[in-house]
This record gives C-alpha cells, structure tokens and sequence, in this order.
C-alpha cells in the first residue's frame, strides 16, 4: 500500500506532526511512505484568477500531485485555527485539488466525476475545543467540509476523522498515551479499508498526466 502523509503545520516539532510520526511508525512494514510538510514546499498559495485560467505549477507542487496520484490512502494532518486548517494548507489544496486533476465538470448538469477514486483518506485534527463541544455546538464543520467536500468531493472513500483535544493547560500530555492508541489503530486498519477502482489505471491515466503538465507548462 502506497501512503502519502502531509503535515499541515506550519511549525515543527508540534502535536500534530508527532501524531503523524505515530502514525507512519504504525504502518505495515511492507507500507510505502511519502511524507511531505506544507511548511517546506515552495509554492504561491494563492489562486489568483480561480479556475478561469492556468496558473502554472511549481516544481513542488508537481510532486505533490504525483505523490496524490500514486497514493493508495492519504493521511492529513493539521491544527484547527479559527475553524479551519492554517492558511497554507488551505492554499495549497485551491492550487492542486483542480478540475481535470481532481475532479472533473460534466458538461450537462450540476454533478462532476471524481477523479481520485480507489483512494482512502484519515484526517488528523488537533485542537484546543474539546472534540464533543465541536460537535455539539458547531457542528462539526471541519469535519464534515473535509470528509464531504475536500476528499469526498474528489472521490477519496472511506474517509475517516480524527479529532484530538484539547490540547491546552496540560490536556496533550494526560491524554497523548489514548491519542497515541487511536492513531496506531487508524495505521493499522488502513490496509483493510474497502476502496473503490483507481481511474487512473485505466481511461483516465491520460488525462490525469495532462494535467500535470499542463501546470508546468
């Protein structure tokens, strides 16, 4: 199985990338592993014109969408900062999660076809709101944007998330040994996770390289 693991943090050393060394030391040995930080990419976060016309890609984010189209399961991970992931993580999924790398429009109708089918996902969220008050008054929006409309939307399935907090006045540490227990199982269990066929081992290989190169062109 084909792992790809990106770290959301913009900093080092912090919660969220220690639960993601937990998480690739619990892999299967025979796992393949491609970890990338978004903290060490050289990329413009920002998409400046939308989808209306190409913005080209830099060499870092040309690895990125290789490590995605080679990937059997992803694992993101990233703090919760004023309900969302930080600003270079987002900016880095409106650069690479494009139509006709990622999804694509039909041109009747209001549904696409997702490209990244055969693909499965954990998410791992570190916060200072204690899992249940996330859900209980949020709602859980982060969650749910991630799972339906980051992932989801471009055929990742199952995607599962992982909240761990709160993090604050000591938090972490009581509970870093339970944190810890989760991941190994989420590690564990990815192998066995149902996935539908990837579409770019078959019509959609093409198109898929495509675009790659259209981005760097």
């Amino acid at each position: 199985m084909h792992v790809m693991i990106l770290d959301g943090h913009p900093d080092e050393r912090r919660l969220v990338s220690a639960l993601l060394d937990h998480y690739a030391s619990s892999l299967h040995p025979d796992a393949t592993v491609r970890r990338i930080a978004v903290r060490d990419l050289a990329f413009d976060p920002n998409l400046r014109r939308g989808y209306g016309t190409d913005q080209e890609w830099e060499p870092d984010l040309c690895e990125v969408g290789a490590a995605i189209e080679a990937c059997d399961h992803i694992v993101v991970g990233f703090p919760l900062w004023w309900g969302g992931e930080p600003a270079r993580l987002k900016g880095l999924l409106d650069r690479v999660i494009l139509p006709g790398f990622a999804f694509r429009y039909r041109d009747k109708g209001q549904f696409w076809d997702r490209l990244l089918v055969g693909r499965s996902a954990d998410v791992i969220i570190t916060m200072d709101t204690p899992p249940w008050y996330l859900r209980a008054v949020y709602g859980d929006p982060v969650g749910r944007r991630w799972h339906r409309q980051v992932l989801g939307f471009c055929g990742f399935d199952p995607v599962r998330v992982h909240r761990f907090g709160p993090t604050r006045r000591g938090q972490a540490k009581k509970r870093i040994e339970g944190w810890h227990a989760q991941v190994a199982k989420a590690a564990a269990t990815a192998p066995a996770l149902k996935r539908g066929t990837k579409l770019i081992a078959a019509s959609s290989r093409s198109e898929f390289e495509s675009a790659i190169l259209e981005r760097q062109s």
